[in-house]
């Protein structure tokens, strides 16, 4: 995270930036596919992360993921709770909590992640795709950046970047903001995103976590993750596991959580909390780091002037 720059304040809707919230990414590093901020409101009452499209995005598919990313879909992932319309300038918000992206956490780790960190990352977000495709809905922005590592759990972010990034039918490999390690080979090619392509970004961001790098060579990866990790990131959709499967391989004792497929088909979220250990100590000061920078954070006193009009939807 880059340290404040408070000298002129800079804004995003109704919202002062303090920061970035991801830092320079150099050669290697995974895409964002959002420019996304630490920002609190003109009162200095709220603190919120704030996030606007890449230069060149469509501004209405923005908000119109931005709209559908305010259903909750249980309590890993990180809902939207406002945002703009799509001109002139969209963007969304939620509520702030201190976290690192995988990428960041990888950064400061100083390399991949332990795999007791590894499958509750795993088993957290295997549930909240199950959950969401029991609903009906496809994520379509599953991939290390979108992935937010919190003291106690982690959160999924970056809903719909694949749609939003370019329409169905049109290729998006290359474009900015994908990383081409979590596109699924039929929405690199312009295919509709669809639960298995959630399940093989899935299975780069749980390679990422345990090797840094979404495309490992086989051997790479943990032995007792090899299996089902390899499992998601078949070429062939119909390969691939469901996402309920997978939880039920890395959390076998998850609760039930209160959501139902489209039969009555019970769907299991993964337990509502992770174990009290589940991110190393390193991390863990990291994001208490974080936290403390933000909370000291003073915004020049010229910033708190009225807002620019915008529109909450």
């Amino acid at each position: 995270m880059e340290r404040p720059r408070l000298g002129t304040a800079r804004r995003i809707g109704p919202y002062l930036l303090i920061t970035r919230l991801d830092s320079a990414g150099g050669p290697g590093t995974p895409p964002v596919p959002e420019r996304r901020f630490i920002a609190r409101s003109t009162d200095g009452d709220r603190t919120v992360l704030v996030s606007a499209p890449l230069e060149g995005a469509d501004p209405q598919r923005f908000v119109a993921e931005a709209e559908a990313a305010r259903h909750p879909l249980g309590p890993w992932a990180a809902p939207v709770t406002e945002h703009s319309g799509p001109s002139p300038a969209p963007w969304c918000a939620r509520p702030y909590l201190p976290a690192l992206p995988l990428p960041t956490a990888l950064a400061v780790y100083g390399g991949p992640l332990p795999e007791h960190t590894v499958r509750a990352l795993g088993a957290a977000l295997a549930g909240t795709l199950a959950l969401a495709h029991a609903a009906g809905t496809t994520h379509a922005g599953v991939s290390p950046a979108a992935v937010l590592l919190a003291g106690d759990g982690p959160r999924l972010t970056c809903f719909g970047a694949v749609r939003a990034a370019g329409p169905d039918g049109a290729p998006r490999s290359g474009l900015p903001g994908l990383d081409p390690g979590a596109l699924a080979p039929e929405q690199a090619t312009g295919g509709r995103p669809r639960p298995p392509g959630d399940v093989y970004a899935l299975g780069a961001v749980l390679s990422y976590a345990s090797t840094g790098h979404t495309v490992p060579d086989r051997d790479e990866l943990p032995a007792s993750l090899r299996p089902l990790i390899t499992a998601c990131l078949a070429r062939d959709p119909a390969a691939r596991p469901r996402a309920a499967q997978l939880l039920e391989q890395l959390a076998p004792s998850a609760a039930p959580a209160a959501a139902h497929g489209p039969r009555g088909t019970e769907i299991h979220a993964g337990a509502a909390s992770l174990p009290a250990d589940w991110l190393p100590g390193r991390l863990v000061a990291a994001v208490a780091r974080q936290s403390a920078v933000v909370l000291a954070a003073e915004l020049p006193s010229s910033a708190h002037a009225p807002a620019p009009a915008h529109r909450d939807n």
